[in-house]
């Protein structure tokens, strides 16, 4: 703990860190393995990637047999099955009529690159001032700095850069929930937006039905049917961010299926590769690859290093499969039947203002900012990894977690928000 104190900075902490972090030293299943001999349960999937858990044998498969034949290559120039194989799976189970796919580093970078493609798709048909993106309040897109121009530029966690970002288009924050319908009214601030400022606005970017780290709300999927109507209607690009939603989260295969809609352009990372190394993916459709390809620099400018990655494509083929060939929405039916259970009662508990579930997603949303440092040792006193942030409890559980799991996970969320 000292070298790693003296050395090592952990995200979004100060340096040198206030909070001691946890010593982990392996992990199976749903557990983690810590220094002091506790095994317990993880509530958060590793920040929302080990959708089928530690140290599972395909994936270890998966990971060994490609090291077999080479661990990395570049992509400029050269391709290779795992890369070529996963894309085509990709383009299989998205939404419909996204046909090409890039493969980068992380969800950020993934963020990034959709929207160099709307900007140089802009160009490419024609309609070079279109330098700007729309979006909505409460989202979270990356920590890249494009990426961060997105996010929610009041209540997110890149304000402190404001004058530095470009400055983006903001509407309110979707207003109907997951079960209530959406009117014209929820959608006239954006709406105006797009009336006034339209020939500025090379795309729409939003996360599909779930707001992840800006809030962890779950929005009515009328509000995103409303949302690709109004981006035909201007001819405006619609992005979908799916990068915490993708792979069944949401209880849906991609959260734009709740509202049968497709983006013309979709960001995928987190459990594209079960957990196990950083990768992510842009895909768009033909129409964009045309515009992209029509720009006067006749190619898409992007190219990471550990692009198409043959390590990290190998093993998201293999979380791919592994995922369609389970009953997997049996596995997050039941994982939301145990967190709307086991934190029924948790909106009785004083300075708790909501409780919601979706899919695999529990919430507790207090009033007041929650003490990380108190968080920690109550949950880990209960056998469960939790990491809340601002005034949300949440959980994420890796979808191989059991009924006992999750009723771990919901006691210890309960007890934090009870000790917050």
């Amino acid at each position: 703990m000292d070298r790693d104190r003296s050395t090592v900075w952990h995200p979004y902490a100060a340096m040198p860190g206030t909070v001691d972090p946890t010593p982990v030293i392996g992990a199976e299943g749903a557990r983690l393995h810590l220094a002091d001999g506790r095994r317990v349960v993880d509530g958060m999937s590793s920040w929302w990637a080990a959708i089928h858990g530690y140290r599972h044998p395909v994936l270890d498969a998966a990971v060994s047999d490609q090291l077999d034949d080479m661990a990395h290559v570049m992509f400029g120039g050269l391709t290779h099955g795992p890369a070529v194989e996963l894309a085509e799976a990709l383009v299989e189970i998205t939404p419909e009529g996204l046909e090409h796919v890039f493969l980068a580093d992380s969800g950020s970078v993934s963020v990034e690159v959709a929207m160099k493609m709307a900007l140089q798709y802009a160009r490419g048909v024609g309609r070079d001032g279109r330098d700007r993106f729309l979006t909505v309040r409460g989202g979270y897109h990356g920590d890249t700095l494009h990426a961060m121009s997105v996010c929610d530029p009041v209540n997110g966690m890149h304000r402190m850069f404001a004058g530095v970002l470009p400055e983006q288009l903001f509407a309110p924050v979707p207003r109907p929930r997951f079960d209530e319908t959406c009117t014209d009214e929820d959608v006239a601030e954006l709406r105006a937006l797009l009336t006034a400022d339209a020939d500025r606005i090379a795309a729409v970017i939003l996360e599909p039905i779930v707001q992840g780290a800006g809030g962890m709300r779950f929005y009515a999927p009328g509000y995103l049917r409303r949302v690709r109507a109004l981006c035909d209607e201007f001819e405006v690009l619609l992005i979908a961010d799916e990068i915490a939603t993708g792979f069944g989260r949401s209880g849906r295969l991609f959260a734009c299926e709740h509202a049968d809609v497709s983006p013309d352009i979709l960001c995928l990372g987190k459990a594209l590769t079960g957990g196990y190394v950083s990768m992510a993916a842009t895909l768009c459709t033909s129409e964009v690859a045309r515009g992209v390809t029509a720009a006067d620099s006749g190619a898409l400018m992007h190219g990471p290093t550990f692009m198409g990655n043959p390590l990290a494509s190998a093993v998201s083929l293999a979380s791919v499969r592994l995922l369609l060939s389970r009953d997997w929405q049996s596995e997050v039916g039941g994982i939301e039947s145990g967190l709307r259970s086991g934190l029924d009662h948790a909106s009785s508990i004083d300075g708790v203002v909501d409780v919601r579930v979706l899919g695999a997603i529990g919430v507790i949303e207090r009033d007041e900012p929650v003490d990380m440092e108190v968080a920690t040792q109550v949950s880990l006193d209960h056998g469960v990894w939790l990491r809340p942030f601002g005034r949300l409890v949440y959980a994420m559980p890796p979808f191989v977690a059991t009924a006992e799991d999750i009723a771990s996970i919901t006691a210890a969320m309960v007890a934090v928000a009870e000790s917050a």
